[in-house]
């Protein structure tokens, strides 16, 4: 399957556990598409690896961590008064949200490599 919002940065620790990262921040009307992507990884891994899920640290295949974040931001109009030699501050309203989804998945070299040919991440 070819993710079109998760992109994946890959890293490994000295004892062959590897890490895949990925941070997307989306407008409003790109989240379903975004959770459709995240879902459709995760199932996979609790699909394929059934009975792997935990602390990689404590024996497991793999593990993962979901987060999530609505951010809105509020534009300022300032103006300098050169008479006072002041700044004056108007709030304006917040504008369209950005929902942020970050998902890590961690693993052993097996799961890596079956996630990695499982969505083309190279």
């Amino acid at each position: 399957m070819t993710l079109n919002y998760l992109e994946f940065d890959y890293s490994e620790d000295a004892e062959g556990i590897g890490t895949f990262e990925t941070l997307a921040s989306v407008s409003p009307s790109q989240v379903a598409a975004v959770h459709a992507e995240v879902a459709e990884v995760l199932a996979w891994a609790f699909r394929t690896f059934p009975d792997g899920h935990g602390p990689v640290a404590e024996g497991f295949e793999w593990d993962h961590d979901l987060q999530g974040q609505r951010e809105f931001t509020a534009a300022e109009s300032l103006c300098f008064d050169e008479r006072t030699g002041r700044i004056s501050v108007e709030p304006q309203p917040p504008g369209t949200p950005r929902h942020t989804v970050s998902l890590s998945l961690s693993g052993t070299p097996a799961f890596c490599d079956a996630l990695r040919a499982q969505f083309d991440l190279g």
